[in-house]
């Protein structure tokens, strides 16, 4: 019995010491975080009152004539507006573009052009979709609309692997109905 208490007071004069070390602080007390004077060693601020200039380079019109501009800065500070970004997830509109010819198959032309409108939502100016686009409006009896798709197909990949087929569609779809076909059904 008497080791037990002699262990028991060892044990407590040991914790007692360590606490002392420690300057009487819990170790498992929340400390604050390390902070780096890398920022005012350099002179730079967090502040808003010292911004990055965004704006694009003078002659970036010029050399990129194809990208969309933004608009005309009105001098206003409007960094603190909400502006909306269109969504890109090209993984989404895969599926998309797998679920549309899903239902082309199944001659389902209205379920398979919703599928692939959205698959240019998410994916814009993706050659397959205006492809199937095309080709599922073409089936709808839509000329109009099936050939603005073949022809922004073409205008992405003139010579894919679709571009033939796409050309044949558009002369076949600019030529008219053929003649003899709207007698025959009668």
């Amino acid at each position: 019995m008497w080791q037990s208490v002699l262990l028991l007071t060892i044990f407590l004069c040991l914790t007692a010491t360590v606490h002392s070390q420690q300057g009487g602080k819990d170790p498992n007390q929340n400390q604050p975080p390390p902070r780096s004077d890398r920022d005012n060693e350099a002179g730079e601020s967090s502040s808003r009152a010292s911004r990055i200039d965004l704006s694009p380079p003078k002659d970036d019109a010029k050399e990129h004539p194809n990208s969309s501009v933004p608009e005309v800065d009105t001098g206003e500070d409007t960094s603190g507006d909400v502006q909306e970004l269109h969504p890109f997830d090209p993984h989404r509109a895969a599926k998309d573009l797998e679920v549309g010819d899903f239902y082309f198959k199944k001659k389902n032309y209205r379920a398979a052009l919703d599928r692939y409108q959205e698959a240019l939502f998410y994916k814009p100016n993706d050659a397959l979709a205006n492809f199937r686009m095309a080709q599922s409006f073409e089936k709808l009896n839509q000329p109009d609309d099936a050939v603005e798709h073949y022809e922004a197909y073409l205008k992405i990949l003139p010579n894919g692997p679709l571009s033939e087929e796409a050309k044949k569609a558009l002369e076949k779809l600019k030529a008219g109905p053929a003649p003899g076909k709207d007698q025959a059904r009668r």
